[in-house]
């Protein structure tokens, strides 16, 4: 059983990660993306800060502390590369070079004596193209040189954070969420009051908002629990499905069609599963 939970928390965890990607690009087409981000992780912080009160998480060793701020710096410089990328480009030029990231945790635990079997190499190169094809790359047509850095920038920190996020789960995945989680918010707290913005936030939005956060959050806590059953190398690539699970809420929900790649991907990243799992 300890063999499975491993690759289940990490598919949890994409499950989650693509439901708040769903859910906060449906909040984003009336609000601010930066507020967007910015008010569901701070209603994730209290909730996250909650759990660490009730449980005392805190008084345990605070190995994770340094850990945690690196992942919330990496997971911040990420989010605001990856808008800019949004700006500067288009979704289906950005989404899968920033996907990509996933590659880093992978190279890490590689370079850190992670040795993978056969199977679990071919599942993760599978699942990894799937996750790609799953964003809906745009085949035809040139990108300019900003957006692709950017998105390249945004994947690299997005894979460092989990890599950050793992290292601290070696201690406290809770407390390196809720520093994490800390970092991030008082991060968009102090580009909210330079800018003297709320982003439009009303009183309608806290709900959808929180279920965001507490999605995103969930994500975070899944992944850094997974990465202590089994190898980063493996987890990070399931837990960076998440792509696949939004296009499918887009499909399920609102009646997006897939396009073919998108569909070719879905297929990948799924087979890619069952060889990372059987191996």
């Amino acid at each position: 059983m300890l063999t499975l939970a491993g690759p289940g928390l990490a598919l949890l965890s994409a499950l989650l990660w693509g439901g708040a990607d769903f859910g906060g690009g449906l909040l984003s087409r009336r609000l601010r993306a930066a507020a967007v981000v910015g008010a569901s992780q701070a209603f994730a912080l209290v909730a996250v800060l909650a759990v660490v009160l009730v449980t005392g998480a805190h008084a345990g060793p605070w190995d994770w502390l340094w850990w945690s701020v690196a992942a919330g710096v990496a997971g911040t410089i990420g989010l605001v590369a990856f808008y800019a990328a949004l700006a500067a480009g288009t979704m289906g030029v950005v989404s899968p070079i920033a996907a990509l990231g996933a590659v880093v945790p992978v190279l890490v635990g590689v370079a850190a004596g992670e040795r993978p079997t056969s199977v679990q190499v071919a599942g993760i190169a599978l699942a990894l193209a799937g996750a790609v094809a799953a964003s809906g790359p745009e085949l035809r047509g040139a990108a300019g040189a900003r957006p692709v850095v950017l998105a390249a920038l945004a994947g690299v920190a997005f894979g460092l954070a989990l890599v950050f996020v793992g290292r601290g789960a070696e201690t406290s995945a809770l407390m390196t969420l809720a520093g994490m989680r800390t970092v991030s918010v008082v991060a968009f707290a102090l580009a909210a009051l330079a800018l003297r913005t709320t982003g439009g936030v009303r009183g309608r939005d806290v709900v959808p908002l929180a279920l965001v956060g507490l999605a995103d959050a969930g994500a975070n806590l899944a992944f850094g629990v997974a990465t202590t059953f089994g190898l980063l190398s493996v987890t990070a690539v399931l837990g960076s499905l998440y792509p696949v699970v939004t296009v499918l809420l887009a499909r399920g929900v609102l009646g997006e069609r897939l396009r073919v790649v998108q569909q070719v991907g879905v297929g990948a990243a799924l087979a890619g599963v069952v060889l990372v799992s059987a191996g």
